[in-house]
C-alpha cells in the first residue's frame, strides 16, 4: 500500500473509531430518576467531528439545540490572530490552515457538519458584534448583536434565507424607549403566546417582550419588575445591598415550561425569576463573591418534564452549576479551569437536547463548543465534580 492510500484508509479507521466510540458513549446513558440527586455527565471528546475547508471558530458566543436535535452555534469570524491563526486566507496565502468557519454552523447530533452560513448582506444588517443563538419552534433562528451600534434583531430560516429584522441599528435611545432596543444578549421564544423575550442588557438594563410577528414592543422591566433606569450603577460588591437594578449585561432569558422568565444579571452574579408580565418571583445569588463578569451567563433546564434543575454557564469561574430550580440552591458544579476536553475557557453559553445531553460554547480564546452526556442522577450531595471526564469501569 503506497503512503497516500495509506492515509486515506488510516483517516478513514480514524473516523470510523470515532463515530464508534461517541455512538458507545450515548449508548451506554442510563435510565434514571430524577426525583435523585443532581445530574452527572461525561464530555465527549470525539464531538463534533473536525470542520472541513481547513474552517476553524473564532470565540464561540451562543448555542442552541432545534427539534431534531440538530445543535446550531455562532462565533465571531473576527476574534482570530490574523498572523498564525488564518493563514489559509491572507493574501497571498502562507499556509494551508486556517481558515475562519461560516459565522452559523449546524451540527447532527453525530456531531457531523451538516449547514453553515451567516454573515453580511444587502438584505439585512449583519451584527457588528454577534451573540447569541436561539432555534424557534419552527426550527427558525434568531440572532442578537452586543456591538454598540448593535440594535436589531435577525431572524432566518435553518437554511439561512433571511425571514424579519426587528429593530435598526444605531438607535440608542434609553431603556423605556417603547421600541428601539439596543446590545441585544439573546432572545427566547414562547410559542403559545407568540412572544420573543429579549435580554436587552448589553446597552439597555431591561427584559423586554415583542410580538413574535411584527416586533411591536408590548411590555419590558427592570430588575424587581422595576421600571429601568439608566443611571450608573456602582461596581457590585457582595457586601452591598442588592442592586434595584440590572447591570450590564443583562446576558440572558430562559423560559421554563411553567410559564416561569429566568433572567441572568450577569455582573451581579444573580438571576432572577420573574411570571410572564414581569411580576418579580425570587432571586438567587451564584458563587457572590466573584467580580468582574460575573457568575451567571447563561441558563439552560434539564430535559425531564418538570424541568427539576438548572445549568448556570458561569465564564468567570469556568463551571456550569446545578442549580434545584424549586430552592434555586446550586446542588452540584461540574467543569473547572482549562483546555482539555471537560474544562472550560469563558463558558458562555448553554443548551440542552431531548436525551438530556448538555452542549457549551466558549468565548473569549476558549473557541469550542463541547457535548456532555446526560449520564443519569447520582447521589445526593454530589458537590463539586470538575472535568467531567469519562469515568473508569467499576467507579
Amino acid at each position: 500500500m503506497n503512503r497516500a492510500a495509506f492515509g486515506l484508509a488510516g483517516g478513514a479507521s480514524v473516523l470510523s473509531i470515532l463515530g464508534i466510540a461517541s455512538a458507545c458513549l450515548e449508548q451506554a446513558a442510563p435510565v434514571a430518576d430524577a426525583a435523585a440527586g443532581p445530574p452527572i455527565f461525561e464530555v465527549d471528546p470525539f464531538w463534533p467531528r473536525p470542520l472541513p475547508n481547513h474552517w476553524i471558530l473564532g470565540s464561540a458566543i451562543g448555542v442552541s439545540v432545534d427539534s431534531r436535535d440538530h445543535v446550531w452555534i455562532i462565533h465571531r469570524q473576527d476574534t482570530f490572530d490574523e498572523r498564525t491563526e488564518i493563514n489559509a486566507v491572507a493574501d497571498p496565502p502562507t499556509a494551508e490552515c486556517c481558515a475562519p468557519a461560516p459565522p452559523v454552523l449546524e451540527f447532527d447530533p453525530d456531531g457531523n457538519l451538516v449547514g453553515s452560513w451567516g454573515g453580511s448582506s444587502d438584505e439585512y444588517d449583519w451584527p457588528q458584534s454577534n451573540h447569541g443563538i436561539t432555534v424557534d419552534h419552527m426550527d427558525n433562528v434568531w440572532i442578537g448583536g452586543n456591538g454598540e451600534n448593535d440594535s436589531h434583531i435577525l431572524k432566518f430560516t435553518r437554511a439561512g434565507d433571511f425571514l424579519l429584522q426587528l429593530g435598526e441599528p444605531f438607535m440608542r435611545s434609553g431603556s423605556n424607549h417603547p421600541e428601539n432596543f439596543w446590545r441585544v444578549a439573546e432572545v427566547n421564544i414562547d410559542p403559545e403566546a407568540s412572544e420573543v423575550y429579549v435580554a436587552d442588557g448589553y446597552g439597555n438594563k431591561r427584559v423586554a417582550v415583542l410580538d413574535v410577528e411584527t416586533g411591536e414592543m408590548k411590555r419590558y422591566w427592570g430588575a424587581y419588575g422595576n421600571a429601568p433606569d439608566d443611571a450608573p450603577i456602582p461596581a457590585y460588591s457582595p457586601d452591598d445591598p442588592p442592586a434595584q437594578q440590572f447591570r450590564s449585561p443583562l446576558h440572558c432569558t430562559a423560559l421554563s415550561h411553567d410559564d416561569l422568565v429566568y433572567a441572568c444579571d450577569r455582573a451581579s452574579d444573580r438571576i432572577q425569576v420573574f411570571q410572564p408580565d414581569g411580576t418579580f418571583i425570587r432571586e438567587a445569588f451564584i458563587a457572590p463573591e466573584t467580580l468582574g463578569s460575573g457568575s451567571a451567563w447563561d441558563i439552560a433546564f434539564s430535559h425531564d418534564p418538570g424541568q427539576r434543575f438548572i445549568y448556570l454557564a458561569d465564564g468567570s469561574n469556568k463551571k456550569v452549576h446545578v442549580l434545584d430550580r424549586e430552592s434555586l440552591e446550586v446542588v452540584s458544579t461540574f467543569g473547572g479551569g482549562g483546555r482539555q476536553a471537560g474544562q472550560f475557557y469563558g463558558v458562555h453559553s448553554i443548551a440542552v437536547d431531548s436525551r438530556g445531553n448538555v452542549y457549551t460554547t466558549e468565548t473569549y480564546e476558549g473557541k469550542r463548543v463541547q457535548k456532555f452526556v446526560f449520564r443519569g442522577f447520582g447521589a445526593a450531595g454530589s458537590g463539586e465534580q470538575g472535568p467531567a471526564w469519562p469515568r473508569a469501569e467499576g467507579r
